[in-house]
């Protein structure tokens, strides 16, 4: 769970996502105009809430991530804390290909003039994203097939 910045026409905004590693699926994201750690806090107890909690979960070492309030969420619902080595992007490479899809399949066409434009462009890209753009990492499933095709035998095996 990196953050990136994305540009508007005047000043930019930073997007930050929970993405499910398996399925590339993005469960929830948040927008700041500022780095602190809230909006990143947000985006984490919006997922656990909509879809539990992971055993695992995988961060850069940003100061939101390994602030104390952030962590406390973590450690609070008992999912582990994982940290990529400073500079090792390849650690976090799935969320580092989605923001290269955001910036040059949304981002960049278009010139946001606010934050809540934004909002709704990226949260009109990550639908598509995640109901209709294949992958060919997943055999050419969309995001949503993936996570859904496997979350099936495990409802009937409950």
């Amino acid at each position: 769970m990196p953050l990136t910045l994305l540009p508007m026409a005047r000043g930019f905004v930073y997007l930050c996502a929970v993405v499910d590693w398996f399925s590339r699926r993005v469960l929830s994201w948040r927008l700041s105009i500022t780095m602190e750690a809230d909006f990143c806090i947000e985006a984490v107890e919006d997922a656990l809430a909509r879809y539990g909690k992971p055993e695992i979960f995988n961060t850069d070492q940003g100061s939101q991530f390994t602030s104390i309030d952030f962590t406390a969420v973590l450690k609070k619902a008992e999912i582990a804390i994982s940290m990529d080595g400073k500079g090792a992007w390849r650690d976090n490479v799935f969320v580092e290909r989605l923001w290269r899809s955001i910036k040059y399949e949304e981002v960049y066409l278009h010139a946001y003039k606010t934050v809540s434009e934004a909002r709704a462009g990226i949260g009109r890209y990550l639908a598509f994203y995640n109901s209709r753009r294949p992958h060919s990492s997943l055999d050419r499933q969309t995001p949503d097939q993936a996570y859904f095709n496997a979350l099936a035998p495990m409802m009937v095996a409950a």
